[in-house]
């Protein structure tokens, strides 16, 4: 089985990404839900995942308000093996981008 972390870092400022609501999505089914922590991550959103196509949302608007330009930002990745994923979002007010971290 594999595991999951996130990490939010707002580019425009140079800082974590601090309470960010983060929900895990299989399909339409809810996994898991958290927020970030101080230093912007999730240490252990999931614990464990099976191999398949997962969806992380992250609601950009509760961090940056509702007037941001990017309000929710979702990325859909597949675990195909069984190893640790840590999926980070950089944010800036008009951009964004994800990796796959280590």
């Amino acid at each position: 089985m594999s595991s999951l972390s996130t990490h939010v870092l707002d580019t425009a400022s140079g800082r974590p990404a601090v309470g960010v609501p983060v929900r895990l999505y299989r399909g339409d089914v809810v996994l898991a839900t958290g927020a970030t922590d101080e230093d912007g991550r999730i240490a252990e959103l999931a614990p464990t995942l099976e191999h398949g196509t997962y969806r992380l949302w992250f609601d950009v608007a509760a961090y940056a308000g509702p007037d941001s330009f990017f309000p929710e930002v979702s990325v859909t990745f597949t675990v195909a093996d069984e190893r640790h994923y840590h999926v980070p979002l950089l944010l800036s007010p008009f951009a964004f981008s994800t990796y796959r971290g280590s």
